[in-house]
C-alpha cells in the first residue's frame, strides 16, 4: 500500500472522529506512523503574542516558545518544510527543550500546516526517525499530509474558539 493510500484511509478516521483532542491524537499517531517517527508536535501559532504552542506534544506537557525560535519557528517564518539531521549542531536548535525533558533529538522534521487563507496556523513536528534521516520522500509526504489534514484542523481549531 502507498503513503498515499495510508493517508487515504486515514481520512476516514479522521471524518468519523468528532472531538477535537481525538482529531489532533489521530492526526499526531498517522504522521509518526508515515514516516516512521518515535515524537509528533503539533504547534499551533497565536499570532496575537507571537508564540507557537503545542496542542500535542508525545511525551512532555504544553511547550510555548517565540513564534521565531527554533526549527519550528523557521518553518514557521519561512513557511517552508524544514530536515535537519544532526540537530545539536544546528543553531536554531532549542536544547533547553530536549535538557528540561530529558529526551535527546536525533533529528526532526519540521512542516507548515496553512489554513483556508494560505496563511500558517500550525507546524508539525516530527522527531528521531526510528532507522536512518529524515530524507526527501519524507519531507514530501509530510507537507501532502500537512495539506490533507489541514481542514480538519482548521475547523477543529475554530470549535475550540
Amino acid at each position: 500500500m502507498s503513503k498515499f493510500d495510508e493517508i487515504r484511509l486515514f481520512g476516514q478516521k479522521l471524518m468519523k472522529s468528532s472531538d477535537s483532542q481525538d482529531a489532533i491524537e489521530l492526526i499526531s499517531k498517522e504522521a509518526k506512523n508515515l514516516v516512521n517517527a518515535d515524537r509528533c508536535s503539533i504547534f499551533i501559532v497565536d499570532e496575537r503574542d507571537s508564540i507557537l504552542w503545542t496542542k500535542l506534544s508525545d511525551g512532555m506537557g504544553r511547550i510555548v516558545i517565540a513564534s521565531n525560535a527554533g526549527i519550528v519557528g523557521d518553518a514557521y517564518v519561512k513557511k517552508e518544510a524544514l530536515i535537519v539531521n544532526k540537530p545539536y549542531e544546528d543553531p536554531r536548535f532549542l536544547k533547553t527543550i530536549d535538557e528540561q525533558s530529558g529526551f535527546f533529538t536525533k533529528n526532526t522534521l519540521c512542516v507548515p500546516i496553512f489554513n483556508s487563507k494560505q496563511n500558517v496556523m500550525g507546524v508539525l513536528q516530527l522527531l528521531n526517525k526510528t532507522r536512518g534521516d529524515f530524507d526527501e520522500l519524507d519531507l514530501e509526504t509530510m507537507a501532502f499530509f500537512a495539506n490533507f489534514i489541514s481542514g480538519s484542523l482548521e475547523l477543529s481549531m475554530m470549535m475550540d474558539k
